[in-house]
């Protein structure tokens, strides 16, 4: 007889739906990079075949002498080949795409979950260093007054301006109390929300390929991601903000210097490039470790 299932166990389901379909999201923009690599592979490899029949055989078919045209012809095979290859394989990509997430959302509606509004319900499937990276991106486009784009963030995550949140340079860190509540205050209003009845917007595609809207596992790659990129963010406003020397004012607190050097190197060790074999082990290893959910 199957064990009747508990809270704990349904609430590890709706997680693991939701990382699946984070999952699905980040696959399908690595698809698009697929397709142009294999594009480009076609465009070299068919050019570099042209090149050779045209020095062995010329360009001239079946003893026509050559001529623009024909050289302009020999010119688009490439191009036209990789084109076709690289659209046959996003067309592919796409359409395998769309019923894997499919299958992930028809579960999460099953769970009683809306999969177009993954914060409806709290900040849960979030693991912080996500959700310092969403509010990043909140902030970044809130000082170049993109206010349609905030409102999904404000409407969907609870951000506002008025959060204790800072970058360039940041002021919390994943794992911190800092970090704790600031996503109770979150949390707060996402539940005022839900209690006025106010539906967040809806999400998909766009907005994931663009802000990562959709909750991820952190696995070790994920992070390394997720933090180099809101490190980038920072850094990009800090030397906004100070220049090319971000620490070289004399006005500077100890607190906000140390805070900006510990930005910069930070980011420096993340996009710093790391030997193939090395980063292979290192998180090869660490991705196989259990994970006990978002922190």
């Amino acid at each position: 007889m199957p064990a009747a299932e508990t809270p704990e166990s349904s609430q590890g389901s709706i997680l693991s739906l939701w990382h699946e379909l984070g999952r699905q999201y980040a696959a399908a923009e690595g698809g698009r990079n697929r397709a142009a690599m294999l594009g480009f592979t076609i465009l070299l490899s068919s050019g570099a075949l042209v090149l050779v029949l045209g020095f062995f055989f010329g360009t001239g078919g079946a003893g026509a002498p050559a001529s623009p045209w024909t050289a302009l012809t020999a010119a688009g095979v490439p191009v036209t080949a990789g084109f076709l290859a690289g659209g046959a394989l996003i067309s592919w990509e796409r359409i395998r795409g769309a019923r894997r997430r499919a299958e992930v959302e028809r579960a999460l509606m099953d769970e009683g979950c809306d999969p177009g509004r993954p914060a409806r319900d709290g900040l849960g499937a979030y693991y912080d260093a996500q959700l310092i990276l969403l509010r990043s991106e909140y902030e970044y486009l809130r000082i170049r007054g993109a206010n349609r784009t905030t409102r999904i963030f404000e409407e969907s995550f609870g951000f506002t301006p008025e959060d204790p949140f800072e970058t360039g340079p940041l002021n919390v860190a994943p794992d911190t109390e800092g970090m704790r509540r600031l996503r109770e205050r979150w949390e707060r209003r996402i539940a005022m929300r839900r209690t006025r009845e106010m539906e967040p917007p809806a999400l998909g595609m766009r907005e994931d390929q663009a802000y990562r809207v959709f909750p991820r596992e952190m696995t070790v790659r994920t992070e390394l991601s997720v933090r180099g990129a809101y490190l980038t963010i920072s850094c990009d406003l800090l030397r906004g903000r100070y220049g090319r020397n971000p620490t070289g004012h004399a006005d500077q607190s100890e607190g906000l210097r140390a805070r900006i050097e510990r930005d910069l190197a930070e980011h420096a060790a993340l996009t710093r490039p790391v030997p193939r074999s090395v980063r292979r082990d290192v998180t090869g290893r660490a991705d196989r470790r259990a994970r006990s959910g978002p922190r």
